[in-house]
């Protein structure tokens, strides 16, 4: 005779009733239940073993997606100030060589529109230029140097304000010397030119040179074209170095550029 299977019986008796159900399992039959219960523990904790760490990672990605965005948009801001700082370095290169060239406006004048002429080079004779003797008018150039006419004249009667001669920029102490022969009328510091000298010449022409940093001719001297008068500087109300240029006719301030053709 075979051998009897093996078997497993469950007897359910529910609550208030009075028949109980019953049920055999072969033994195999539960071993297989354990078995593929088990395999699904296992293949559950390898899936959250293997895909955990990208569900993760997925997760992050729209933060850092907004931080990439946020780092480009620094990134743009700092190409931005970048170019802004080699444009400062370029002006202050240009600045540092000719001081007074591309000058910053006057912070007390930003209030009204000043007219600004345009930024010409003056050249002059290589050779520095000895005096010469006796009263002339004024037709030489004041300046050894080259300079730039950072502002040129403006007349009244117009919305701007009135500008009776040239500024030229040059380096604090250059030399500065008499456009003319003529005699020292007035000298002295004002609000406005600071230390300037103002010469009397034939004809009824007189010169002022202002801006100065220094004179050199006592009131009343004689003084012949071409004289060293006085240096350069940025006395007054002057926002950089420079020199102001001007001639007058009957006390009537003309263009020295109608009449200084050696210069500019």
């Amino acid at each position: 005779m075979s051998r009897a299977s093996r078997a497993v019986t469950i007897v359910i008796q529910p609550d208030g009733a009075t028949r109980s159900q019953t049920y055999r399992l072969p033994v195999w039959m539960l071993r297989a239940g354990v078995g593929f219960m088990a395999a699904g523990v296992v293949a559950a904790m390898v899936v959250a073993a293997l895909y955990g760490p990208l569900l993760g990672a997925a997760s992050r990605v729209p933060g850092l997606e907004r931080q990439v965005e946020k780092l480009e948009s620094d990134n743009a801001k700092v190409r931005q100030l970048s170019a802004a700082l080699d444009s400062v370095e370029s002006r202050y290169a240009q600045v540092r060589e000719m001081i007074g060239g591309d000058i910053v406006r006057d912070p007390m004048t930003l209030g009204v529109a000043l007219p600004i002429a345009p930024a010409l080079l003056a050249h002059v004779a290589d050779a520095p230029r000895g005096p010469s003797v006796g009263l002339s008018v004024p037709n030489r150039w004041p300046l050894d140097q080259s300079g730039y006419i950072t502002r040129g004249q403006v007349g009244t009667g117009t919305n701007e304000e009135a500008h009776p001669g040239l500024d030229i920029a040059v380096t604090d102490g250059s030399i500065v010397r008499a456009s003319g022969g003529g005699t020292v009328r007035q000298l002295g510091e004002d609000p406005e030119y600071g230390f300037f000298v103002l010469l009397d010449h034939p004809e009824e022409y007189q010169t002022m040179y202002g801006h100065l940093s220094r004179i050199l001719v006592e009131p009343g001297a004689s003084v012949a074209p071409g004289q060293v008068i006085a240096l350069s500087g940025n006395s007054g109300r002057s926002t950089a170095p420079h020199l102001h240029f001007e001639i007058r006719q009957k006390d009537v301030s003309l263009d020295p550029r109608t009449m200084v053709k050696e210069g500019t």
